[in-house]
Protein backbone atom coordinates (compact mmCIF):
# COMPACT_ATOMS: atom_id res chain seq x y z
CA UNK A 1 0.00 0.00 0.00
CA UNK A 2 1.08 3.15 -0.62
CA UNK A 3 2.05 5.31 1.83
CA UNK A 4 0.39 9.35 1.93
CA UNK A 5 4.05 10.95 0.88
CA UNK A 6 4.10 8.11 -2.01
CA UNK A 7 0.84 9.10 -3.07
CA UNK A 8 1.91 12.92 -3.02
CA UNK A 9 4.99 12.41 -5.04
CA UNK A 10 3.92 10.38 -7.22
CA UNK A 11 1.50 13.08 -8.80
CA UNK A 12 2.54 15.55 -11.51
CA UNK A 13 1.00 18.80 -9.09
CA UNK A 14 1.57 20.89 -11.84
CA UNK A 15 -0.94 19.50 -14.40
CA UNK A 16 -3.33 19.04 -11.17
CA UNK A 17 -3.58 22.77 -10.76
CA UNK A 18 -3.78 23.52 -13.98
CA UNK A 19 -7.53 21.28 -13.95
CA UNK A 20 -11.14 22.92 -13.26
CA UNK A 21 -11.85 22.41 -9.86
CA UNK A 22 -15.25 22.69 -7.59
CA UNK A 23 -16.24 21.66 -4.33
CA UNK A 24 -19.03 19.20 -4.08
CA UNK A 25 -19.62 19.82 -0.66
CA UNK A 26 -18.52 23.60 0.16
CA UNK A 27 -20.49 23.94 3.56
CA UNK A 28 -17.37 21.99 4.83
CA UNK A 29 -14.97 25.24 4.11
CA UNK A 30 -16.44 26.81 6.69
CA UNK A 31 -14.56 24.38 9.49
CA UNK A 32 -11.37 25.58 8.43
CA UNK A 33 -12.14 29.30 10.19
CA UNK A 34 -11.95 26.87 13.34
CA UNK A 35 -7.91 26.70 12.61
CA UNK A 36 -6.96 30.03 14.10
CA UNK A 37 -8.71 29.82 16.80
CA UNK A 38 -7.04 26.11 17.73
CA UNK A 39 -3.80 27.68 17.15
CA UNK A 40 -4.64 30.81 19.44
CA UNK A 41 -5.57 28.49 22.22
CA UNK A 42 -2.80 26.40 22.19
CA UNK A 43 -0.76 29.49 22.10
CA UNK A 44 -2.92 30.55 25.24
CA UNK A 45 -2.70 27.39 27.26
CA UNK A 46 1.62 27.51 26.40
CA UNK A 47 1.93 31.21 27.51
CA UNK A 48 -0.58 30.06 31.08
CA UNK A 49 1.87 27.48 31.80
CA UNK A 50 4.93 29.84 31.41
CA UNK A 51 3.40 32.26 33.30
CA UNK A 52 1.74 29.88 36.44
CA UNK A 53 6.20 28.85 36.42
CA UNK A 54 6.93 32.16 37.35
CA UNK A 55 5.09 32.66 40.20
CA UNK A 56 6.88 29.24 41.59
CA UNK A 57 10.45 30.82 40.54
CA UNK A 58 12.64 33.23 38.77
CA UNK A 59 13.64 31.95 35.11
CA UNK A 60 17.01 31.99 36.56
CA UNK A 61 16.30 29.14 38.70
CA UNK A 62 13.71 27.22 36.68
CA UNK A 63 16.33 27.07 33.61
CA UNK A 64 19.19 25.56 36.53
CA UNK A 65 16.16 23.24 37.84
CA UNK A 66 14.73 22.15 34.54
CA UNK A 67 16.78 23.39 31.42
CA UNK A 68 16.24 26.18 29.27
CA UNK A 69 12.74 26.70 27.38
CA UNK A 70 12.10 25.59 23.70
CA UNK A 71 9.90 28.64 22.71
CA UNK A 72 9.45 27.94 19.15
CA UNK A 73 7.86 24.21 20.09
CA UNK A 74 4.34 25.77 20.72
CA UNK A 75 3.96 27.75 17.53
CA UNK A 76 5.41 24.82 15.52
CA UNK A 77 2.80 22.47 16.60
CA UNK A 78 0.47 25.15 16.30
CA UNK A 79 0.71 25.85 13.10
CA UNK A 80 1.20 21.82 12.51
CA UNK A 81 -2.52 21.65 13.73
CA UNK A 82 -3.76 24.57 12.23
CA UNK A 83 -2.86 23.18 8.92
CA UNK A 84 -4.00 19.61 9.68
CA UNK A 85 -7.36 21.44 10.22
CA UNK A 86 -7.50 23.13 6.97
CA UNK A 87 -6.40 20.32 5.03
CA UNK A 88 -9.16 17.96 7.01
CA UNK A 89 -11.81 21.16 5.75
CA UNK A 90 -11.09 20.88 2.26
CA UNK A 91 -11.10 17.18 1.71
CA UNK A 92 -14.51 17.29 3.86
CA UNK A 93 -15.88 19.86 1.05
CA UNK A 94 -15.37 17.26 -1.46
CA UNK A 95 -12.73 18.86 -4.22
CA UNK A 96 -13.01 17.91 -7.72
CA UNK A 97 -10.93 18.27 -11.15
CA UNK A 98 -11.37 17.40 -14.74
CA UNK A 99 -14.85 17.23 -15.78
CA UNK A 100 -16.05 14.80 -18.34
CA UNK A 101 -19.10 13.66 -20.28
CA UNK A 102 -19.87 9.92 -19.64
CA UNK A 103 -23.36 8.52 -20.89
CA UNK A 104 -25.23 7.17 -18.01
CA UNK A 105 -27.54 4.03 -18.65
CA UNK A 106 -31.32 4.31 -16.78
CA UNK A 107 -32.63 0.54 -16.01
CA UNK A 108 -35.56 0.34 -14.53
CA UNK A 109 -39.41 -1.22 -14.45
CA UNK A 110 -42.42 0.04 -15.46
CA UNK A 111 -45.14 0.32 -12.72
CA UNK A 112 -48.63 1.43 -13.23
CA UNK A 113 -50.88 1.82 -10.05
CA UNK A 114 -54.29 0.76 -11.30
CA UNK A 115 -56.97 2.41 -8.84
CA UNK A 116 -60.43 1.77 -7.45
CA UNK A 117 -62.51 4.77 -7.66
CA UNK A 118 -66.04 3.92 -7.16
CA UNK A 119 -67.93 4.56 -4.60
CA UNK A 120 -67.31 1.55 -2.53
CA UNK A 121 -63.95 3.09 -1.80
CA UNK A 122 -65.32 6.01 0.01
CA UNK A 123 -66.25 3.68 2.43
CA UNK A 124 -65.17 4.39 6.00
CA UNK A 125 -63.87 1.41 7.46
CA UNK A 126 -60.33 2.24 6.60
CA UNK A 127 -59.73 6.09 7.94
CA UNK A 128 -60.26 8.39 6.41
CA UNK A 129 -61.54 6.39 3.63
CA UNK A 130 -60.53 3.45 1.41
CA UNK A 131 -59.64 5.55 -1.60
CA UNK A 132 -57.63 8.14 0.54
CA UNK A 133 -55.69 5.96 2.41
CA UNK A 134 -54.79 4.05 -0.70
CA UNK A 135 -53.53 7.76 -2.37
CA UNK A 136 -51.45 7.87 1.21
CA UNK A 137 -49.22 4.45 0.33
CA UNK A 138 -49.07 5.29 -3.19
CA UNK A 139 -47.62 8.63 -2.26
CA UNK A 140 -45.18 7.20 0.26
CA UNK A 141 -43.71 4.74 -2.50
CA UNK A 142 -43.07 7.42 -5.26
CA UNK A 143 -39.78 8.97 -3.88
CA UNK A 144 -38.80 4.48 -3.62
CA UNK A 145 -39.26 4.61 -7.08
CA UNK A 146 -35.02 5.02 -8.72
CA UNK A 147 -35.57 4.95 -12.46
CA UNK A 148 -38.84 3.20 -13.03
CA UNK A 149 -41.58 4.61 -14.95
CA UNK A 150 -44.84 5.35 -12.97
CA UNK A 151 -47.97 5.25 -14.43
CA UNK A 152 -51.83 6.10 -12.93
CA UNK A 153 -54.85 4.99 -13.80
CA UNK A 154 -58.56 5.45 -12.45
CA UNK A 155 -61.35 2.91 -12.66
CA UNK A 156 -64.82 1.38 -11.26
CA UNK A 157 -67.63 1.21 -14.59
CA UNK A 158 -65.09 2.88 -16.96
CA UNK A 159 -61.12 4.11 -16.88
CA UNK A 160 -58.76 6.91 -17.15
CA UNK A 161 -55.59 7.31 -17.89
CA UNK A 162 -54.42 10.06 -15.42
CA UNK A 163 -50.77 9.49 -15.86
CA UNK A 164 -49.05 7.98 -19.00
CA UNK A 165 -45.40 5.92 -17.69
CA UNK A 166 -43.38 8.94 -16.66
CA UNK A 167 -40.37 9.50 -14.78
CA UNK A 168 -41.57 12.82 -13.71
CA UNK A 169 -42.49 12.39 -9.92
CA UNK A 170 -44.34 15.98 -9.43
CA UNK A 171 -46.60 15.22 -12.81
CA UNK A 172 -47.46 11.60 -11.14
CA UNK A 173 -47.98 13.34 -7.78
CA UNK A 174 -50.32 16.07 -9.27
CA UNK A 175 -52.28 13.28 -10.53
CA UNK A 176 -52.69 11.15 -7.58
CA UNK A 177 -53.42 14.27 -5.74
CA UNK A 178 -56.77 14.34 -8.14
CA UNK A 179 -57.82 11.07 -7.83
CA UNK A 180 -61.18 10.45 -7.22
CA UNK A 181 -64.87 9.25 -8.18
CA UNK A 182 -65.24 11.95 -10.57
CA UNK A 183 -61.85 11.14 -12.15
CA UNK A 184 -64.35 8.61 -14.15
CA UNK A 185 -67.45 9.18 -16.14
CA UNK A 186 -69.37 5.57 -15.66
CA UNK A 187 -70.23 4.09 -11.71
CA UNK A 188 -69.79 0.82 -11.22
CA UNK A 189 -66.71 -1.63 -10.75
CA UNK A 190 -65.25 -3.39 -14.00
CA UNK A 191 -61.93 -4.61 -12.92
CA UNK A 192 -61.28 -6.83 -16.07
CA UNK A 193 -61.89 -4.12 -18.65
CA UNK A 194 -59.83 -1.57 -16.51
CA UNK A 195 -57.22 -3.97 -16.37
CA UNK A 196 -57.57 -4.31 -20.53
CA UNK A 197 -57.52 -0.45 -20.98
CA UNK A 198 -54.51 -0.41 -19.13
CA UNK A 199 -52.83 -2.94 -21.57
CA UNK A 200 -53.97 -1.30 -24.31
CA UNK A 201 -53.33 2.34 -23.13
CA UNK A 202 -50.62 2.37 -20.97
CA UNK A 203 -48.16 -1.05 -21.30
CA UNK A 204 -48.35 -0.51 -24.99
CA UNK A 205 -45.86 -2.75 -26.73
CA UNK A 206 -43.91 -0.59 -29.16
CA UNK A 207 -41.43 -3.40 -30.00
CA UNK A 208 -41.04 -6.84 -29.89
CA UNK A 209 -38.92 -7.68 -27.04
CA UNK A 210 -37.51 -10.83 -26.43
CA UNK A 211 -37.71 -10.60 -22.33
CA UNK A 212 -40.50 -7.94 -21.68
CA UNK A 213 -40.95 -9.47 -18.01
CA UNK A 214 -40.20 -6.02 -16.70
CA UNK A 215 -44.06 -4.95 -15.69
CA UNK A 216 -46.23 -4.26 -12.97
CA UNK A 217 -49.38 -3.55 -12.38
CA UNK A 218 -50.59 -2.79 -8.91
CA UNK A 219 -54.09 -2.95 -8.46
CA UNK A 220 -56.09 -1.60 -5.16
CA UNK A 221 -59.34 -2.15 -4.63
CA UNK A 222 -62.17 -3.90 -2.52
CA UNK A 223 -62.34 -6.64 -4.97
CA UNK A 224 -65.98 -5.92 -5.74
CA UNK A 225 -66.49 -6.55 -9.61
CA UNK A 226 -69.48 -6.49 -11.88
CA UNK A 227 -68.35 -9.56 -14.39
CA UNK A 228 -65.79 -8.01 -16.23
CA UNK A 229 -64.17 -11.35 -16.39
CA UNK A 230 -61.06 -9.88 -15.07
CA UNK A 231 -58.82 -13.29 -13.94
CA UNK A 232 -59.34 -14.28 -17.88
CA UNK A 233 -57.96 -10.05 -18.65
CA UNK A 234 -55.22 -10.74 -15.70
CA UNK A 235 -53.89 -14.08 -17.90
CA UNK A 236 -53.99 -12.11 -20.83
CA UNK A 237 -51.95 -9.14 -19.08
CA UNK A 238 -49.70 -12.00 -17.72
CA UNK A 239 -48.97 -13.44 -21.29
CA UNK A 240 -47.68 -10.53 -21.99
CA UNK A 241 -44.97 -9.86 -19.12
CA UNK A 242 -47.17 -7.85 -16.97
CA UNK A 243 -47.26 -9.06 -13.42
CA UNK A 244 -50.34 -8.49 -11.38
CA UNK A 245 -50.27 -7.52 -7.40
CA UNK A 246 -53.28 -6.89 -6.09
CA UNK A 247 -54.00 -4.97 -2.58
CA UNK A 248 -57.35 -5.91 -1.19
CA UNK A 249 -58.61 -3.03 0.96
CA UNK A 250 -61.48 -3.06 3.10
CA UNK A 251 -63.51 -4.92 5.68
CA UNK A 252 -64.63 -8.58 5.00
CA UNK A 253 -67.59 -7.99 6.95
CA UNK A 254 -68.70 -4.76 5.11
CA UNK A 255 -68.71 -1.19 5.23
CA UNK A 256 -71.84 1.09 4.93
CA UNK A 257 -70.86 2.88 1.75
CA UNK A 258 -71.71 6.95 1.44
CA UNK A 259 -74.86 8.15 -0.06
CA UNK A 260 -74.76 10.20 -3.22
CA UNK A 261 -75.26 13.97 -2.61
CA UNK A 262 -78.67 13.79 -4.62
CA UNK A 263 -79.54 10.85 -2.84
CA UNK A 264 -83.04 10.16 -1.10
CA UNK A 265 -81.88 8.30 1.26
CA UNK A 266 -84.28 5.26 1.17
CA UNK A 267 -81.24 2.50 0.96
CA UNK A 268 -78.40 1.70 2.54
CA UNK A 269 -75.61 0.17 0.43
CA UNK A 270 -72.88 -2.29 2.23
CA UNK A 271 -69.52 -2.99 0.58
CA UNK A 272 -66.94 -5.51 1.57
CA UNK A 273 -63.71 -7.16 0.34
CA UNK A 274 -64.01 -9.85 -1.95
CA UNK A 275 -60.59 -11.31 -1.28
CA UNK A 276 -61.60 -14.72 -3.16
CA UNK A 277 -61.27 -12.67 -6.75
CA UNK A 278 -58.53 -10.94 -6.24
CA UNK A 279 -56.25 -13.83 -5.15
CA UNK A 280 -57.11 -15.33 -8.39
CA UNK A 281 -56.56 -12.41 -10.13
CA UNK A 282 -53.17 -11.92 -8.90
CA UNK A 283 -52.41 -15.58 -9.07
CA UNK A 284 -53.76 -15.54 -12.98
CA UNK A 285 -50.80 -13.70 -13.62
CA UNK A 286 -47.21 -15.16 -13.64
CA UNK A 287 -45.47 -14.27 -10.41
CA UNK A 288 -48.63 -12.45 -9.30
CA UNK A 289 -49.23 -11.59 -5.45
CA UNK A 290 -52.17 -11.14 -3.60
CA UNK A 291 -51.80 -8.73 -0.67
CA UNK A 292 -54.75 -8.79 2.06
CA UNK A 293 -54.87 -5.45 4.21
CA UNK A 294 -58.02 -5.49 4.69
CA UNK A 295 -58.91 -2.50 7.43
CA UNK A 296 -55.15 -2.40 8.61
CA UNK A 297 -52.20 -0.99 6.90
CA UNK A 298 -49.22 -1.55 4.78
CA UNK A 299 -45.80 -0.41 4.45
CA UNK A 300 -46.13 0.02 0.07
CA UNK A 301 -42.75 1.51 -0.13
CA UNK A 302 -41.75 -2.01 1.40
CA UNK A 303 -43.54 -3.86 -0.54
CA UNK A 304 -41.61 -1.89 -3.52
CA UNK A 305 -38.48 -2.70 -1.95
CA UNK A 306 -38.95 -6.67 -1.97
CA UNK A 307 -40.82 -7.11 -5.19
CA UNK A 308 -40.32 -5.04 -7.35
CA UNK A 309 -37.08 -3.15 -7.20
CA UNK A 310 -35.19 -5.78 -7.83
CA UNK A 311 -36.74 -7.76 -10.15
CA UNK A 312 -36.04 -7.75 -13.97
CA UNK A 313 -35.40 -4.09 -15.56
CA UNK A 314 -34.73 -2.95 -18.89
CA UNK A 315 -33.27 0.36 -20.26
CA UNK A 316 -35.24 2.93 -19.40
CA UNK A 317 -32.82 6.36 -21.29
CA UNK A 318 -29.45 7.07 -22.00
CA UNK A 319 -28.67 10.15 -20.64
CA UNK A 320 -24.86 12.33 -20.49
CA UNK A 321 -23.87 13.54 -17.47
CA UNK A 322 -21.05 15.43 -16.48
CA UNK A 323 -19.13 13.56 -13.81
CA UNK A 324 -15.52 15.04 -11.92
CA UNK A 325 -12.62 13.07 -10.83
CA UNK A 326 -11.95 13.05 -6.91
CA UNK A 327 -8.95 14.73 -5.54
CA UNK A 328 -10.09 14.90 -1.43
CA UNK A 329 -7.33 12.07 -1.14
CA UNK A 330 -4.72 14.52 -1.48
CA UNK A 331 -5.79 16.59 1.28
CA UNK A 332 -6.72 13.78 3.88
CA UNK A 333 -2.78 12.70 2.89
CA UNK A 334 -1.25 15.85 3.59
CA UNK A 335 -3.95 16.78 7.23
CA UNK A 336 -1.88 12.68 7.76
CA UNK A 337 1.70 14.12 7.73
CA UNK A 338 0.84 17.19 9.58
CA UNK A 339 -0.80 14.99 12.18
CA UNK A 340 2.42 12.91 12.29
CA UNK A 341 4.63 16.05 11.84
CA UNK A 342 3.04 17.42 14.90
CA UNK A 343 3.01 14.08 17.04
CA UNK A 344 7.09 13.88 16.17
CA UNK A 345 7.70 17.31 18.14
CA UNK A 346 8.32 16.58 21.97
CA UNK A 347 5.46 17.77 23.73
CA UNK A 348 7.64 19.81 26.65
CA UNK A 349 8.56 23.03 26.21
CA UNK A 350 11.98 22.77 27.68
CA UNK A 351 14.77 20.56 27.29
CA UNK A 352 17.50 19.41 29.76
CA UNK A 353 20.75 21.55 30.61
CA UNK A 354 23.70 19.92 30.03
Amino acid sequence: MNSPVHLLAAYDFAELLGQDWRFAEPQWLALAWASPALGIAMVYVSSRITRNESLIADDAMIDSLIGHRRRWNTWIKAVASMLAVVAISIAAAQPQTDPHEVEVVAKGRDVVFLVDVSRSMLARDVSPSRLEKSKLWINDLVDELGNDRVGLVAFSGSSAVLSPLTTDRLFFKLALEELSPKSVLVGGTNIGDAIRKTMDMVFVDNEIETNNNFRDLVLITDGEDQESLPIEAARLAGARGVRVIAIGIGSDRGANVPMKPDSNGSQTVVSKLESGTLRAIAAASPGGVYLEVGTGTIDLAQVYRDLISNADQREIETTTQIQYAERFMFFVAAALLFIVFDMLIPAGTRRALT
